[in-house]
């Protein structure tokens, strides 16, 4: 067999890769959505019409990988059109974040096999070309962290009126660097900020104050402010408690700003009762914390709020 032969098995690859997109191109459609005709200018896809593109190349994706990358920006919620694969994102200085997702895209081109370059050259005939695909995984820029300003996802502008002024003052007078963008919220204890999605990315923009509320209280335990312990891995028992001082915070602080609080992740439930049945305690400990998270966040409110909230009775905050 020629060193240049394929590889057994090849052909049965490409085959299920060729299988792959189009079962996936027949899922949009008997989902009722059309690739080639994605929803631009909804509430469904939250990034700008355009084609799209490689950042680190800054070349324009073509063929299925057009219809493939459109379909995960619209199912994902993803913010733009640009696109890394995660060495691209190491060589940019930044990376891809832990537990992310990539989407498949393939290369396809021609090529000549030797043992058929030699049979065109003794029968004198024109050679024939095998077509053949290969598979990538790229990241959308949203799903990256520490690219440079002019690589990262840019967010869209908050239409006016969307963000309640009480909330955006106070944001802004913590200091905590506070970033809009992306498709979920979270906060990064290591460096010390917290990413929430835009306003118009839920379906009820009401809960997008209760979702920055819950993430600036888990930012109040870094080390610089109340000092809680962050060190607890998703899963973890310490990482519900956490997540229930911080859900708690946001009740705490939507309730004193005026906003109804609501339930953030109901599928956070199961691992709060798990923690508040082996230990009586965590309640009150966890209530207790959430009080001085959001005591520490209040005290940037603005001046008529901060009054409000002095004039209701106080209660002892002192458990631990």
């Amino acid at each position: 067999m020629s060193r240049h032969a394929r590889r057994p098995g090849a052909s049965r690859d490409r085959t299920n890769l060729y299988s792959e997109i189009t079962d996936k191109i027949i899922a949009e459609l008997e989902a009722g959505r059309v690739p080639w005709v994605q929803p631009w200018g909804t509430a469904a896809a939250k990034a700008p019409l355009g084609l799209p593109q490689n950042a680190a190349t800054g070349r324009r994706y073509s063929g299925i990988n057009v219809l493939l990358l459109w379909g995960a920006v619209v199912e994902r919620g993803f913010g733009g059109q640009s696109w890394l694969t995660f060495r691209q994102a190491l060589s940019l200085g930044g990376n891809v974040r832990k537990g992310e997702r990539g989407t498949t895209v393939v290369y396809a081109d021609r090529f000549v096999p030797e043992d058929e370059k030699r049979r065109a050259a003794e029968t004198g005939e024109d050679a024939q070309a095998i077509p053949f695909l290969k598979r990538f995984t790229v990241f959308n820029t949203d799903q990256c962290e520490n690219l440079p300003d002019d690589v990262a996802t840019a967010a869209p502008p908050v239409p006016q009126g969307l963000i309640e002024p009480t909330v955006e003052a106070l944001v802004k007078a913590t200091g905590i660097d506070f970033r809009i963008g992306g498709d979920r919220a979270f906060y990064v204890p290591a460096q010390d900020y917290v990413q929430v999605p835009p306003p118009q990315a839920y379906f009820e923009t009401i809960n997008w104050h209760r979702t920055a509320l819950h993430e600036l209280g888990h930012a109040t335990g870094h080390v610089s402010r109340l000092g809680r312990d962050l060190s607890g891995s998703f899963g973890s028992k310490k990482y519900a408690f956490e997540e229930l001082v911080a859900e708690i915070n946001a009740a705490f602080c939507c309730a004193s700003l005026g906003t109804a609080p609501t339930v953030r992740h109901a599928d956070y439930i199961g691992s709060w009762l798990e923690v508040l049945r082996e230990d009586n305690r965590a309640i009150v400990r966890a209530a207790s914390q959430a009080s001085k998270a959001a005591d520490w966040l209040l005290a940037f409110a603005s001046q008529d709020v901060q009054q409000t909230i002095e004039a209701e009775p106080s209660c002892d905050r002192t458990v631990a």
